[in-house]
């Protein structure tokens, strides 16, 4: 990634990890160019006018500079006109880089911004749904040089999590471990990454909703000894019973590729949830999404038992299942 001088780079979205990278990416870029351009780096908020006009001005150690501004959101009316002036008329001998952390807040000064000559915008915004992180997985993989197939991807989001920074970490890991180039398959998801406390929670709340009490009472009590935090397995149930309860009421006549998008995960999944599905009415999944939400103000409210709350929320949630 370059940006030039006399130029503006704008990078929106609420994606911090995203944002960071591409900022630090964008600075890289212009410090290979000029070893010798000095940085600075600024937040907006509260800031004064005038200081722009500072931070802007022709270095007294170097030719070129480079201005990183972030919270751009947070920035002061009085500043927003010194701001828009600049970007009117940049500096040939400065690179800036704007930061914005996504949201309503500000949006009268980015799309001025957006109407500026100068200004090029990166968006980076969070994935939404489990497919999308998979899909980012995808892609993340593939600009590392390597390959990836939607059930490994969806695999590594189950196993890491959905923090992206800690995902980017596992597929750079994996990408590095392995041959230029080969595909990663779920064999090298699962030597790699399959016994991350993240996954247990999916385990246990499968179990659960496929009635194998005993698993995921067993898994349960694994996780417990395992230190994993109750809450990721309160959200694992929540993430599974509303899917099955999306199903359950989306349109009829559906493809899979449209109805996996309504559902909100990979198509693949369909079948197995399909199967989950006959053992569940409507009331059923709203009942069992009751327990899970009262499971999970009890692991969060720093209940006196987690572990207990935990296992009442499995044998209730099972309980809920037709029989």
């Amino acid at each position: 990634m370059a940006t030039a001088f006399g130029k503006i780079l704008l990078i929106t979205g609420n994606a911090e990890f995203l944002a960071d990278r591409t900022r630090a990416r964008a600075v890289a870029a212009v410090t290979a160019e000029h070893p010798e351009c000095e940085v600075a780096e600024a937040s907006a908020t509260g800031m004064q006018t005038g200081e722009l006009a500072g931070l802007t001005s022709p270095s007294l150690f170097s030719d070129v500079s480079a201005l990183v501004l972030t919270e751009l959101q947070d920035l002061p009316e009085a500043a927003q006109g010194e701001l828009l002036a600049y970007a009117a008329n940049p500096s040939p001998d400065v690179t800036v880089v704007l930061v914005h952390g996504g949201g309503n807040k500000g949006k009268g000064l980015l799309d001025k911004l957006r109407k500026t000559d100068c200004v090029s915008e990166i968006k980076v915004e969070q994935p939404k749904y489990e497919r999308d992180f998979a899909r980012w997985v995808y892609t993340e993989v593939r600009d590392l040089g390597s390959r990836i197939d939607e059930v490994a991807a969806t695999l590594l989001v189950a196993s890491v999590g959905q923090d992206l920074r800690a995902l980017g970490g596992a597929a750079d890991q994996l990408v590095s471990t392995l041959d230029h180039g080969s595909e990663i398959t779920v064999e090298h998801v699962r030597q790699y990454f399959g016994g991350r406390a993240d996954v247990r929670g999916y385990e246990i709340a499968n179990a659960a909703i496929d009635g194998n009490i005993n698993v995921a009472l067993e898994q349960a009590r694994w996780a417990e000894t395992a230190k994993v935090a109750p809450v990721l397995i309160t959200s694992a149930f929540a993430t599974g019973l509303r899917a099955l309860a999306k199903l359950s009421s989306a349109p009829t006549g559906l493809r899979d590729a449209d109805l996996a998008s309504t559902v909100g995960v990979p198509p693949f999944r369909l079948r197995s949830m399909r199967q989950q599905l006959q053992w569940w009415e409507p009331g059923a999944l709203a009942r069992a999404l009751d327990v899970v939400a009262r499971a999970d103000l009890a692991v969060k409210g720093g209940s006196a038992d987690p572990a207990f709350a935990v296992e009442r929320m499995v044998l209730q949630v099972a309980a809920q299942r037709r029989r």
